[in-house]
């Protein structure tokens, strides 16, 4: 019985034909970043009074300034109020309101002025302004939980029908959707299209790097996923640059979103993963696939690995229940989902909080992009160094450590507090691309997607939380950082429970998950200091890294 991974390793690793598809993800992945962030750049804060339009009748011949102090009533630092204005009159002359003046004051009646006259920014279309200006983070809060939505439903979707037909679909609704965003006529309209937004991304992220990780052998893993979190920087970096040129937020929506549509050759180029072909029983189909993939790779595959490639089992499409049928997948599901959990509640937290330069909000942008490209690359080597269970749960404790140690340092040392943040942020940024890579290898193929999804589900939900926490300053202003830090580290702890699973095969099927499957799948290597020497039956002297068990 041959599995997909020793064909793989026949065609090679990490190939070219492997490299042209973590292209591929790499060019999907800037829109992510994108959407991610594009809406901070279309709510800037908009200077705005009352309409004030019904005074003109009276002051014929007065300047817009006088207008405005008969009008608007002022703050005690003697600035105009943004969200009253007095009670119109209808009956009384200028004469008399000059004498008496008007006292009373209501909530604006008839919409807002914007002095600024910037481009068309989301605030001065739809009025996001005084009372309406919940409605920011309300329609945030909605494209988090299309995120969640997606993030789900996309997984069991991707164990279904497969990665690839979920991949072109997802980019497809991103681009089409992300587009008809600029033209939406109402806010409402345009959070529902965020929405689906939201649900697209998750589509697209979840099933791409499923397809890139099942095609690589095992120690190009890692690598795959951090290329297309790089790819997820350089999008926030660009978002930087695209929202200082194009100040209009529906242009601005438009140029981040048509890059998407312009991915229409996947449908000639993207492949199905091999692996999930074969736990559909798609035998000949996966055998097509790898035989072209070795050919790009200028390999041949030995005909007695192709002969022998048949599935153990056709398995049935996972669901969530399968992931809790068996303790020591049940296992995995918890503590990876709680490992997500405080990922996510920690680096939303810290971004909140971090970098905050003194500079103007694009260039910040880019720093904020520019910053993580090292954390994760970084984090690679540590991946292959020390395994993935320890580099997880290192990055976890470091930062929640940092994140505990900012409590205790004075207000009068504010380098010092800025310097352990953007720690914290590097180890936090670290261990989520750690969780790709760890969740990936610990589901088998038949759950894999399912488990990612609810994994994600769950980060998606800390994503919604952690800004609430940050109300929990008003009580005392450490309250956030403790419980950013803390989780963390219980999340860094929760990590030793897991297995190792560096240089090892990916499972394919749930009865595998707990037994001798994955041991008898290790790569074949000798131990010697925490890393893997070559044996004298490994002709081609390939070298792995992992950690001992």
């Amino acid at each position: 019985m041959t599995d997909v991974g020793e064909i793989i390793k026949a065609l090679n690793d990490f190939g070219r034909f492997q490299a042209l598809l973590v292209v591929l993800m790499t060019l999907s992945a800037p829109s992510v970043g994108f959407h991610m962030f594009s809406q901070l750049f279309m709510v800037l804060e908009e200077l705005h009074h009352c309409n004030t339009s019904w005074f003109d009748t009276i002051g014929l011949n007065l300047t817009k300034e006088e207008k405005l102090n008969f009008t608007l009533p002022k703050k005690p630092d003697g600035t105009f109020e943004e969200c009253f204005m007095y009670t119109p009159v209808e009956d009384q002359s200028l004469e008399a309101i000059e004498r008496y003046g008007l006292n009373s004051s209501v909530s604006c009646q008839e919409g807002w002025v914007y002095p600024s006259k910037r481009e068309p920014s989301l605030v001065t279309q739809f009025d996001l302004v005084c009372d309406r200006k919940d409605l920011i983070d309300i329609s945030q809060s909605i494209f988090m939980l299309g995120l969640l939505a997606g993030a789900l439903v996309s997984g069991m979707l991707s164990d279904r029908y497969g990665r690839r037909p979920l991949s072109l679909l997802s980019l497809l609704i991103v681009g089409m959707f992300g587009v008809a965003t600029a033209f939406a006529p109402n806010f409402y309209v345009y959070s529902m299209l965020r929405f689906l937004v939201g649900v697209s991304i998750s589509g697209a992220s979840i099933s791409i790097l499923a397809l890139g990780i099942e095609w690589v052998g095992v120690n190009y893993r890692p690598h795959t996923i951090v290329i297309a979190h790089l790819g997820f920087a350089t999008g926030q970096m660009v978002l930087g640059g695209l929202a200082y040129a194009f100040r209009d937020w529906r242009l601005l929506q438009i140029v981040g979103s048509v890059p998407v549509l312009a991915l229409f050759f996947y449908i000639w180029v993207l492949p199905e993963s091999p692996r999930w072909l074969v736990t559909k029983g798609k035998v000949k189909e996966a055998k097509e696939l790898l035989q072209k993939a070795a050919a790009m790779n200028k390999r041949t595959i030995p005909p007695n690995l192709l002969d022998q490639l048949n599935p153990e089992k056709k398995a049935k499409s996972g669901s969530i229940l399968d992931l809790f049928r068996k303790p020591q997948l049940m296992k995995v599901t918890l503590v990876m989902s709680s490992v997500w959990f405080v990922n996510s509640l920690a680096y939303y937290g810290l971004s909140l909080n971090v970098g905050r330069f003194g500079v103007n909000i694009y260039l910040t942008q880019v720093i904020f992009g520019a910053v993580e490209i090292p954390a994760r690359v970084i984090c690679l080597f540590l991946m292959q160094w020390i395994g993935r269970k320890k580099c997880q749960a290192c990055c976890l404790l470091l930062g929640g450590a940092v994140c505990l140690l900012i409590t205790v340092i004075p207000k009068n040392l504010p380098v010092v507090v800025t310097v352990l943040a953007v720690i914290g942020k590097f180890t936090i940024a670290g261990s989520f691309s750690t969780s790709y890579v760890y969740t990936t290898e610990l589901f088998p193929t038949v759950v894999r997607q399912t488990g990612n999804g609810v994994c994600q589900m769950i980060a998606r939900v800390a994503g919604i939380i952690s800004p609430l926490v940050g109300v929990l300053e008003k009580f005392h202003e450490s309250i956030p950082v403790v419980i950013f830090g803390s989780t963390a580290m219980a999340g860094g702890i929760l990590c030793f429970l897991l297995p190792e699973t560096c240089g090892r095969e990916l499972l394919d099927y749930v009865d595998e998950v707990g037994g001798e499957n994955r041991t008898s799948k290790t790569v074949s290597k000798s131990l010697e200091n925490g890393h893997f020497k070559p044996t004298e039956e490994n002709d081609q002297g390939e070298k792995t890294t992992v950690t001992r068990l």
